[in-house]
């Protein structure tokens, strides 16, 4: 059972990384959408 702890511990710690990535990449499409978006309107 001790083994099995540390294992359990990692995966939470690349799950909690992963859903930041995740986060971290929407947010930036977001951004650049909304930016040339607002170029294409500007520019009209």
């Amino acid at each position: 059972m001790s083994k099995r702890k540390p294992i359990t511990a990692t995966r939470r710690a690349k799950d909690e990384v992963n859903k930041k990535a995740i986060i971290w990449t929407g947010s930036i499409l977001l951004v650049v959408i909304i930016a040339m978006t607002l170029l294409l309107i500007l520019n009209k």
